[in-house]
């Protein structure tokens, strides 16, 4: 089958060149490799003029977001399986060859392939401890892959409408939803890897982690698991600090003791993650864990209303995506 590789860039000057050096380095070279640019002033559009290992494609759409950059590029593919990815990672080898492999074989619609931690800081190992699973720390039944590593047959993306274009952020978890309705749970490929390099910083983590929750207030999703979070820490928290003062010493020490309970899964991601690390610098990666998650949970409480209130906005104009 004629496989086609589908990217968005948006100023990806400095990580552009990782993504095409791994793309051009694949065991299984793609037929095409179709990029959708959005407007970038920085010398991406120079960088990918210059390319001449690969059967590249350059779309060019000013002001694009993600789901109608990604739409397009697929839109103009001419391959039969679409694998996609970001210009933000480095490919394993044997990626392309991987993910394509149970949709050649005719064992599923949809692939997903697996992601991993590629720091390049102290803080960048604790952010990708922190927020990053281990393959152990999922169910493969039900995963939803983020589209920097996925691959579908194209009829598929078209069965389902393509990415929500209304959607900035969060869209390719709409679009894994609306397929795996259709298909049912994707084949998880976890050889099918991909390098991702966590945010170099809190402002950074904050700034996405505030635009995924807005996404899921727009695409009206999770409405459980933020409702926890308001009560845990609007509620639950400050009745465990009354308590505490209220009560013995005792409290205060049953609480520092349950500590490691709460960050545990990181701290085990960091064992790994952190091996090169000196002694000093895994106790400063630790401690950065707790700060990381809680500034990502103040990033989704202040961002999940601005969502409600752009649907709330917006009311009687966003499709129904549950709908096929």
């Amino acid at each position: 089958m004629r496989v086609s590789v589908v990217v968005t860039v948006l100023n990806e000057a400095r990580s552009l060149p990782r993504l095409l050096d791994s793309l051009a380095a694949q065991d299984r070279q793609p037929d095409e490799v179709v990029l959708c640019d959005g407007g970038s002033t920085d010398g991406t559009l120079a960088l990918l003029s210059a390319e001449d290992r690969l059967d590249l494609r350059v779309l060019v759409r000013p002001g694009a977001n993600i789901s109608q950059g990604r739409n397009a590029a697929i839109h103009a593919a001419t391959g039969d399986v679409v694998a996609v990815t970001d210009a933000g990672v480095r490919l394993d080898p044997a990626w392309l060859e991987r993910i394509i492999e149970p949709l050649e074989e005719g064992r599923a619609r949809v692939a997903a392939g697996f992601f991993r931690a590629d720091p390049q800081s102290l803080f960048e190992v604790a952010m990708g401890a922190t927020v990053l699973p281990e393959l152990r720390d999922i169910r493969a039944e039900r995963f939803l892959p983020s589209s920097r590593s996925v691959a579908f047959f194209k009829a598929a993306w078209k069965e389902v409408g393509g990415y929500p274009e209304w959607l900035d952020y969060c869209e390719d978890l709409i679009f894994d939803l609306r397929l795996r309705s259709r298909y049912g749970p994707f084949v998880l490929v976890p050889e099918a890897l991909v390098y991702f390099r966590p945010r170099p910083s809190l402002r950074a983590f904050f700034l996405q982690y505030y635009r995924y929750a807005r996404g899921d207030g727009k695409a009206d999703l999770w409405r459980l698991r933020h409702a926890i979070r308001y009560l845990t820490y609007l509620v639950v928290l400050p009745l465990i600090v009354v308590a505490g003062f209220l009560g013995s010493p005792w409290w205060w020490a049953l609480m520092l003791m349950s500590i490691p309970g709460m960050f545990w899964v990181p701290w085990r991601r960091l064992r790994q993650l952190g091996e090169t690390l000196n002694p000093v610098d895994r106790v400063k990666a630790a401690l950065l864990v707790p700060v990381i998650r809680f500034t990502g949970d103040v990033a989704k409480m202040v961002g999940y209303p601005a969502g409600l209130l752009w649907r709330w906005r917006h009311r009687g104009h966003i499709p129904d995506w549950r709908k096929l």
